[in-house]
């Protein structure tokens, strides 16, 4: 492999990691408080609302329905409204954000559902109010299971990059289309696969290294 061969895969994995954890944070900008709104709002919430949960399961489960490279084309004129352009790494971060959204809400919803209601009434019986039943009892007693969440969704997002690819979305995606497919290099091709499963081991490792250090059960 040619030093430029080289820095151009040195470039991709910068792409991709730009990509894949911008993605992940605004993400959860967007799929926490959406997760927390499902939680709170559903039969077992602390505060039911069948029709907030209603149109948010809906929503939910219709954009969770739609391909990643199909939602990649929807949403060309979001992305160029935003962004200004509609290839890079930078503009697929636009469809990565509205794909993971409602991935992301679903497993803190998931997450959240998990708390034992036990420990929810007894701070209710304390007096504490809705936001500190969300922010110090779900949120303190599903950090765990949020942070493992949080490793799926960023293996997911990073898996996602690489599709964008096909459509000139930047990092060892488009590098392995462009130079492993279309050129019929194998060397490109596999050592971009390989860096791909590598990144993805690096963010479960964290994910895995995080948890443990948290949960009080290894301490």
């Amino acid at each position: 492999m040619t030093a430029e061969e080289m820095g151009m895969i040195a470039k991709g994995i910068l792409d991709t990691l730009y990509m894949t954890v911008a993605a992940t944070l605004f993400g959860y900008v967007i799929g926490l408080p959406w997760g927390i709104v499902l939680t709170v709002t559903g039969k077992e919430g602390i505060k039911p609302n069948a029709f907030i949960y209603r149109v948010l399961d809906a929503v939910t489960n219709i954009m969770r329905s739609i391909p990643f490279l199909i939602l990649l084309i929807l949403v060309l004129p979001i992305t160029f409204f935003i962004v200004g352009k509609t290839y890079g790494s930078t503009a697929t971060i636009v469809p990565l954000v509205i794909s993971a959204s409602p991935l992301i809400a679903r497993m803190v919803e998931s997450s959240l559902n998990e708390v034992d209601h036990g420990v929810i009434e007894a701070a209710q019986s304390m007096g504490a109010g809705n936001f500190q039943i969300v922010w110090r009892v779900l949120l303190g007693e599903a950090k765990i299971s949020l942070i493992s969440g949080a490793t799926i969704t960023t293996g997911t997002i990073l898996g996602y990059s690489a599709m964008a690819g096909t459509v000139g979305g930047g990092g060892l995606g488009d590098i392995a289309i462009r130079y492993g497919y279309y050129r019929y290099q194998a060397n490109i091709l596999w050592t971009t696969v390989i860096l791909l499963v590598l990144l993805v081991q690096l963010f479960q490792f964290t994910g895995n290294y995080i948890s443990v250090k948290l949960d009080k059960r290894h301490v």
